[in-house]
């Protein structure tokens, strides 16, 4: 079955950096984008980042342009973000997505989300 798991959230100062990582599992990797999006306390979830299936285009929300870069290494089924010069408003829980093609059609796959707090 498919698996989604995120690890790699904390606690940083501001300023700071944090790699979150997406292992995936129970389906082709290399066949599917991958989005990272973010849950805010008392906010709707937003996307934040998409790459393409073989990595060659992604795409940012302004907030997080120049200072996140989504990555995927699709010989270890696993994408990756990295969070650089992180602010305060950067506090989230992180999550990993995909739509699917199943026998059943397209089907959307959350990970279980890793919070990263920003703060001094």
């Amino acid at each position: 079955h498919v698996q989604l798991v995120e690890s790699g959230g904390g606690l940083v100062q501001p300023g700071g950096s944090l790699r979150l990582s997406c292992a995936a599992s129970g389906f082709i990797f290399s066949s599917d984008a991958m989005r990272w999006y973010r849950q805010a306390p008392g906010k709707e979830r937003d996307l934040v980042a998409t790459i393409s299936s073989a990595g060659g285009r992604t795409n940012y929300t302004d907030s997080v342009k120049g200072r996140f870069i989504i990555s995927r290494d699709n010989a270890k089924n696993t994408v990756y973000l990295q969070m650089n010069n992180l602010k305060p408003e950067d506090t989230a829980v992180y999550y990993c997505y995909a739509q699917i093609l199943t026998t059943t059609g397209w089907n959307p796959y959350w990970g279980q989300g890793t919070q990263v707090t920003v703060s001094s």
